[in-house]
């Protein structure tokens, strides 16, 4: 394993430490306080996962899976089906391999969200990752309002080596993704990653905005795979899930990308959101670099979450 993918990981679990002592703590003290499993057991647990973040109906799914697992395998002791729990969380949040096609098709990634989340950025690393697979990649900079946005998308590019196509400040950003929606064609692209402004999910103009632009995608470009990511602060907790709402009012969401997974991330969200809007999680970030942004793995998630030691972890230690 990579140093750089330990280190990820690394991140990952620090990045996850409000949420495990909030979750894992409490269960720990809930496996280790009961002696039966009875309703007052299942309420522990259901609150603290509540409390985590993991919202109602994931939590209402993980533990009639749980109630079910207990009874089909004849389970007395709380400590033996704690594996079965972790397992839960996880089945609950896999993305399946068909989430990351736009990779290897023809595609146009619109890149959403509110002010701060990291969006330029979440772009920039994108178009790196995927230049590194050896795809065309295009850059559309249709975040005209703010002044430095051009400047930060036009740095991202140079890093990772591709183009960029961007308006002056102030013009349509419709105009900016129509211009850009021609290149991609004219050129040959393979993927076209569109950064948007920010705007706050309950500005109505912002939204029709942004709807108009989506309408201009499709008109233009039909045959393209479509991906519209929003990406949302993982500190932020339910209301990343308000605003993941509203904006699939606005384009049809096919993932998020949480960022700041490596500071005082309220993880749970991870869970809810998936669970809550079906939308799989498809990146998580923990920093600045291109390497910290990585593709969602359900397993290595929990495993942060839970402290589980990971064997891989351990031999790149001794290696």
């Amino acid at each position: 394993m990579s140093e750089e993918k330990k280190s990820f990981f690394g991140r990952l679990k620090e990045g996850l430490t409000k949420t495990r002592n909030h979750i894992v703590h409490g269960i720990d003290a809930v496996f280790g306080g009961f002696t039966s499993i009875d309703e007052d057991f299942y309420e522990e647990l259901e609150e603290i996962l509540i409390m985590g973040d993991i919202g109602v109906k994931a939590t209402d799914e993980i533990l009639a899976r749980l109630r079910q697992q207990v009874r089909d395998n004849h389970i007395k002791q709380p400590a033996d089906c704690k594996q079965f729990l972790i397992q839960n969380i996880k089945d609950q949040m896999q993305v399946r391999d068909a989430a990351y096609d736009f990779e290897k098709e023809q595609s146009v990634v619109l890149v959403i969200g509110v002010n701060g989340v990291g969006k330029t950025t979440t772009v920039g690393k994108l178009a790196g990752k995927l230049k590194a697979q050896g795809r065309k990649v295009l850059l559309a900079a249709a975040d005209t309002f703010r002044a430095a946005a051009g400047e930060q998308l036009n740095e991202w590019a140079h890093r990772a080596g591709v183009d960029v196509i961007g308006g002056s400040e102030g013009a349509d950003p419709a105009s900016v993704i129509y211009d850009a929606v021609c290149a991609a064609k004219a050129r040959g692209a393979d993927v076209l990653l569109c950064d948007t402004a920010g705007r706050l999910h309950n500005k109505k103009n912002l939204m029709e905005e942004l709807k108009k632009i989506d309408r201009i995608i499709d008109r233009e470009f039909p045959d393209a795979h479509r991906e519209n990511l929003v990406v949302l602060d993982a500190t932020t907790g339910q209301n990343a899930l308000q605003q993941a709402r509203e904006f699939g009012g606005a384009a049809d969401l096919t993932g998020i990308i949480l960022t700041k997974m490596d500071g005082t991330a309220k993880g749970g969200i991870a869970v809810a959101i998936q669970s809550e809007l079906q939308i799989p999680v498809k990146y998580i970030g923990v920093g600045e670099t291109m390497d910290d942004l990585q593709k969602f793995d359900a397993d290595q998630f929990v495993d942060a979450l839970f402290d589980v030691p990971r064997k891989e972890d351990a031999e790149a230690e001794e290696g």
